[in-house]
C-alpha cells in the first residue's frame, strides 16, 4: 500500500494536540462491508452498506475497490456510465486507472493519486485499467466515495480535479507513530488540495503498530473511519476494528484512533480513511448513478440520460450502457 509515503516522518509538521478540554466523540457503530462486484466485475467492499444515511450526510456511497492481485488479462473497469448530482472521488493506493467523459474530460492517476469528478448537471463516463496494465496484470487498490450536492449546485457545471499524490498534506502526529495524508479539507489549519462545494475532510493515515492518534475535529462535521487494512481500535473505550469496518462516530471535536500492537505479515501498519463533512440535510432521491432531492428530479435525469442530454459517448469508444 504506497500511496505515498516519506521515510522520515518526523520531519513533517505535526497536528496539534486536541487536549483533555477537547470533548472526546463516542464510537456510535463498526460496521463489516459485505463484498460484491461492480462495473465489468471488479471486487469491492460496500463500506457504507447498513449504515443510515443520516449518519452518513453529506456521503452516499464508498466502495473499497480491490486489494485483488490481477493476472495478465484480468484487470476490469465499468463500461460507459452517467452520473448527476454529486461527485465521486476516486482515490488510487496501487495500480492505474484511466478515467474519461462525454466532455473530454478525465486522466490517467495511478499510486497516491485522486480524482475529483463534479458531475453536477450530468454527463457519461468511463474508468478503466490502461492496455499495459490489462496485459501484464499486478496489484489494484483503491477507493471510491460518492459526496452529496446540496439542491443549489446538483446542476453545476461538470468539473474534474487531478489531485497527483505529491500534492496531499503531509502531517505526523505529536509522537511521530502516524503518517497523515490530507487530500481534501483542512486539519488543524493544514488544508489539502481537493476543492470541494460541500465542506468536508478527507484523509489517509497510517499508524505504525501500537501508536495512537487523536485529531482535533470540527464540531459542525460528522466524523467516519474506515479500515483498508490492517487492525487497531476507535474512540476512547477502544472498539476493535479490523479491515473492511466502519466506525461511525458522535459528536465532540476530537476523535481517537490507535493501531493493534500486533499486526499481520501481510498488513504490517493500520491503514485508515478519515472522512467528515458538514450534513447538508436535504431530501435524497437516490437511484443507481443519480442522487437527487426528489423522485420527479430523479425522473428527470433518467428521461434526461435516455434522451441523449446528459452528453454522447465519443466516436471509436464503445457503446454506452
Amino acid at each position: 500500500m504506497p500511496a505515498i509515503t516519506v521515510e522520515n516522518v518526523l520531519v513533517l509538521p505535526r497536528v496539534s494536540d486536541p487536549g483533555p478540554a477537547a470533548p472526546e466523540r463516542s464510537v456510535v457503530s463498526v460496521t463489516t462491508a459485505p463484498s460484491g462486484f461492480e462495473g465489468e466485475g471488479f471486487p469491492v467492499r460496500r463500506a457504507f452498506a447498513g449504515v443510515d444515511l443520516r449518519h452518513l450526510d453529506p456521503f452516499i456511497h464508498m466502495d473499497q475497490m480491490g486489494e485483488v492481485e490481477y493476472a495478465p488479462g484480468e484487470p476490469k473497469g465499468t463500461p460507459w456510465h452517467p452520473h448527476r448530482g454529486f461527485e465521486t472521488v476516486t482515490y488510487l493506493l496501487d495500480g492505474t486507472f484511466r478515467h474519461q467523459d462525454s466532455n473530454g474530460g478525465g486522466g490517467l492517476i495511478t499510486n497516491g493519486d485522486t480524482q475529483w469528478m463534479t458531475a453536477g448537471s450530468g454527463l457519461l463516463h468511463i474508468e478503466a485499467p490502461p492496455e499495459e496494465l490489462v496485459a501484464s496484470g499486478g496489484l489494484f487498490h483503491g477507493f471510491q466515495l460518492w459526496v452529496n450536492l446540496p439542491r443549489s449546485l446538483k446542476m453545476a457545471d461538470p468539473r474534474y480535479q487531478d489531485i497527483r499524490a505529491g500534492q496531499v498534506s503531509l502531517l505526523t502526529s505529536p509522537d511521530g507513530g502516524s503518517l497523515i495524508r490530507v487530500i481534501a479539507g483542512d486539519l488543524d489549519g493544514h488544508p489539502g488540495p481537493g476543492v470541494t462545494h460541500t465542506p468536508i475532510t478527507l484523509i489517509h493515515a497510517t499508524l505504525e503498530p501500537g501508536a495512537q492518534l487523536r485529531l482535533p475535529w470540527r464540531e459542525d462535521f460528522n466524523a467516519l473511519v474506515y479500515t483498508l487494512a490492517g487492525s487497531g481500535f476507535v474512540g476512547a473505550k477502544k472498539q476493535p476494528v479490523r479491515l473492511g469496518q466502519l466506525a461511525v462516530f458522535g459528536s465532540g471535536g476530537a476523535l481517537t484512533i490507535e493501531a493493534a500492537p500486533q499486526q499481520e505479515s501481510r498488513s504490517p501498519k493500520l491503514d485508515v480513511l478519515i472522512l467528515g463533512g458538514q450534513p447538508i440535510r436535504e431530501p435524497i432521491a437516490a437511484y443507481g448513478p443519480f442522487v437527487m432531492n426528489t423522485k420527479a428530479e430523479l425522473m428527470q435525469a433518467f428521461e434526461d440520460f435516455q434522451a441523449g442530454r446528459l452528453g454522447t459517448i465519443p466516436a471509436g469508444h464503445g457503446p454506452g450502457l
